[in-house]
């Protein structure tokens, strides 16, 4: 079916999402009575924020009008929808509210409990001052939930909204949202219920249903915005009231479309069918449902598309557990509908599970400037060997942060830094590292193992609970494409193992591949090792390699661009070499188009350490000379690289 709605050319954003922005705290024993969860993950909730966020992560231009308070829990949620891309210059911080919360379980397939805690939250609080005529204007379409009508405050700012939308030609979208115990019809804690009828609620919504050009809810949602029990007739009644395009969903069946008159049934040429998934969770698909439609209906494409998409979005969502970061990316999105037949389960499909990690917004990282300290055998030994207490190698590592800070602040480095810190001798400098906005790799493998031993048992799953997110998962591996069968297999087992762990966690992962020394190695040894892991279904975010010929460097791009198109990069390892040897290396990498930069440690800490841990210099003469060298390399990389780009500039002039 074609579809005629038009749109303002020109505008900056396609669409304004104003209504609820909370946070939505799922439980993560699944199976369990709320009362009975004993640990809940952390997302981005709310329908208009979920739609917002799922517009934005499907390519368009989103804002979200709402308010959060000035806590951390508000501040978790603009940098959320920041990073997706979705604008948030009208999202007020209320500085006498906390932000809104929701507690979710999921029990079974049919039973999802929720609480509410939105006594006096901050988006409730919303006014028509939050926002003006000209920010409303500048966009193509505003979309308002159900909700933002529900108490005086919120309804006469959500109207003043829809004023301002007619006047300047902005199409205007209600997602109905009805949530009895948000319209005081259901007990506080019984935020499950998903319907009770209510002749003053029917009323309530029928007054706003001719403001809306397009109206999209659940049958239980069109029931009570039609104030009949029968669907069709409840459509009608809407009818009666609005001209809007109405979007029926109807679960797993999946959605009617109504342009005109309301037909006998909903199953005609209307009705556009689903994807059947396995179903894990439906809290939050109808946010991803409208967020699909509308990538369509913002981009006019006709309504099979939009249905597509949309069913596409809900149907991902219902398999996985969160609502925001469950939506898919337009790639994700793609594979889906060329593979939907064979996805009963697409929790379980490696390949879209990959791109659902790989394909979002991650943060830049161009040029990795990296100092390597998650050395711990080497400085116990020089610990040891000093006479000094193992306690002053934890010092020793908070010294060498001190040292990245001063080198990023007074070299205009930032965005660049990087460091790689363990947890054993490092975790107080591994907490000042932390939040920076640094590039922060961390250890996983027991130094010296061979086959792979974590240092933290076998079960690495479980140590990477208690890391942050931003953390990466950085491993040692000794490996060999030659290795003895035994061998080979041990290290590949281990690593499957973490590599499984990091695609659960959400952390980045760091694979440092040494071949060996046990005697020469060939010069394609490297890229057949990294040949050898991609072939078992090991995609690492990141490699970390010993320097090679330009000529090792040609192939390892090759392959890299050949297989994985998503790898964030390469850095260059050091292995206590000379500073001068170093230099050599990066200027065999310097015309590489995967390698980001460099994470070198001895070369960089090696003396100022020992004679630190001897007593022979104090903190300030360490942390000078361990900038000295660090700032030295960074020189040296950046002169090859510059270097290197200007004779790819005049070969192309010649």
């Amino acid at each position: 079916m074609n579809r005629n709605t038009a749109f303002a050319a020109q505008r900056p954003l396609d669409i304004i999402c104003l209504g609820r922005l909370a946070v939505d705290l799922y439980a993560q024993q699944v199976g369990a009575r709320l009362e009975d969860v004993t640990s809940f993950a952390r997302y981005l909730g709310g329908s208009s924020a979920n739609i917002a966020f799922g517009c934005a992560r499907l390519g368009l231009k989103s804002a979200m009008l709402s308010r959060v308070g000035n806590d951390h829990m508000g501040r978790f949620l603009v940098e959320a929808l920041e990073r997706e891309g979705c604008d948030v210059s009208h999202v007020k911080t209320d500085m006498e509210r906390l932000t809104a919360l929701v507690l979710l379980g999921l029990k079974d397939r049919d039973t999802f409990p929720l609480v509410f805690h939105r006594e006096n939250c901050a988006d409730m609080a919303l006014d028509e001052t939050d926002f003006d005529e000209a920010f409303i204007a500048s966009s193509k379409a505003l979309l308002i939930t159900g909700t933002h009508f529900s108490t005086g405050g919120v309804h006469r700012a959500s109207m003043t909204a829809l004023r301002y939308a007619r006047r300047n030609n902005v199409r205007t979208v209600l997602d109905i949202d009805y949530r009895p115990v948000l319209w005081g019809l259901a007990g506080k804690g019984d935020g499950e219920t998903r319907f009770i009828a209510d002749g003053g609620v029917s009323a309530h919504l029928r007054a706003i249903l001719p403001e809306f050009d397009l109206i999209v809810g659940t049958e239980e949602e069109f029931r009570i915005a039609g104030g009949e029990d029968d669907l069709l007739g409840a459509l009608r009644r809407v009818r009666e009231v609005s001209a809007a395009t109405l979007v029926v969903k109807r679960g797993p069946l999946g959605c009617t479309v109504i342009d005109g008159d309301i037909p006998a049934d909903l199953d005609g040429d209307a009705h556009y069918r689903g994807v059947q998934v396995e179903v894990l969770n439906v809290l939050g698909a109808g946010d991803a449902f409208l967020s699909g439609f509308l990538k369509g209906w913002l981009r006019q494409e006709d309504y099979a598309r939009c249905c597509a998409y949309a069913n596409a979005c809900g149907a991902l969502v219902v398999s996985r557990h969160a609502c925001a970061p469950a939506m898919p990316t337009p790639v994700e999105l793609d594979y889906f509908l060329a593979n939907a037949a064979s996805l009963a389960r697409p929790d379980r499909d490696a390949a879209l599970q990959r791109l659902h990690r790989v394909s979002v917004p991650r943060k830049p990282r161009d040029e990795v400037l990296g100092f390597a300290f998650d050395h711990r055998n080497q400085l116990f030994e020089l610990a040891q060997q000093s006479g000094a207490p193992q306690s002053r190698i934890a010092a020793l590592k908070q010294l060498f942060v001190q040292a990245v800070e001063q080198t990023e602040s007074e070299g205009g480095h930032t965005g660049k830094m990087a460091v790689l810190i363990d947890d054993r001798y490092g975790q107080d400098a591994l907490n000042a590292a932390t939040g920076r906005g640094w590039w922060v790799g961390r250890p996983v493998e027991l130094p010296g193992s061979n086959p792979l031993v974590f240092e933290h048992g076998r079960s690495i799953g479980s140590a990477l609970v208690s890391w942050p997110a931003e953390h990466i998962v950085k491993c040692l591996v000794q490996y060999h494409p030659d290795d003895a069968p035994a061998l080979r297999l041990e290290q590949e087992s281990q690593l499957r193992a973490l590599y499984e762990a990091t695609q659960a966690s959400g952390h980045e992962l760091l694979l440092e591949v040494i071949p060996p020394r046990r005697g020469a190695n060939a010069p394609d040894t490297v890229v057949r090792a990294l040949k050898r892991l991609y072939n078992i279904g090991i995609y690492p975010d990141w490699w970390k390699l010993e320097p090679m010929s330009a000529a090792a460097w040609q192939e390892v791009d090759a392959l890299i661009e050949a297989r994985d198109p998503y790898c964030r990069g390469v850095v260059l390892l050091g292995l206590n070499a000379p500073a001068e040897q170093l230099a050599e290396g990066f200027e065999a990498a310097s015309a590489s188009r995967t390698c980001r930069g460099f994470t070198v440690g001895r070369t960089i800490f090696h003396e100022p350490a020992r004679a630190w841990l001897a007593g022979e210099i104090d903190d300030a003469t360490l942390i000078g000379a361990v900038r000295s060298n660090f700032e030295y390399l960074i020189q040296v990389w950046r002169k090859t690289r510059r270097n290197a780009a200007e004779a790819a500039r005049e070969e192309c002039a010649a």
